[in-house]
């Protein structure tokens, strides 16, 4: 998969996703895998290439989100500045991710703002589109209290 295509690397510099792409390493993993649990240590990056990701907040718990399509991205706690995961990360299907180590492609980003800034508004936004969905299904599960907890 080509980092281009990928959700949060749109509109990047061209040295900037060649230099991405250097330090992305491919992987495969049968359904059942964990690419991280909730408490490991955020130390790395993902963009699904195929395949699905189930991530929920307690293993075997509730899902809160599928990961299915490619170009998504995971582990966002690793360039967020967070220390661990928040979420599990369980393949389940077939699946295909780029792996890349966090504080290297903050390193990336940091020498080139302009792409930066692209890469951090693209995840911000997608981190909001998230929690909007996340809000969706809380109030979808208690609609007495309509958008203000009334």
């Amino acid at each position: 998969m080509l980092l281009s295509a990928a959700d949060l690397f749109r509109d990047l510099s061209q040295a900037t996703l060649e230099a991405a792409a250097r330090i992305a390493a491919e992987e495969r993993h049968a359904p059942g895998t964990f690419l991280f649990q909730a408490g490991d240590a955020a130390a790395d990056f993902f963009v699904l290439s195929v395949g699905r990701i189930r991530l929920s907040v307690s293993r075997g718990g509730g899902i809160a989100h599928t990961v299915n399509r490619s170009g998504e991205t995971l582990g966002w706690s690793s360039m967020a500045g967070f220390d661990i995961y928040s979420a599990s990360a369980e393949c389940i299907e077939p699946t295909t991710v780029l792996r890349i180590p966090a504080a290297q492609l903050i390193g990336i980003l940091e020498g080139d703002p302009a792409s930066g800034l692209k890469f951090f508004q693209h995840l911000a936004h997608y981190i909001g589109g998230r929690l909007i969905e996340s809000y969706g299904a809380t109030l979808s599960m208690h609609p007495e209290k309509g958008a203000f907890g009334g």
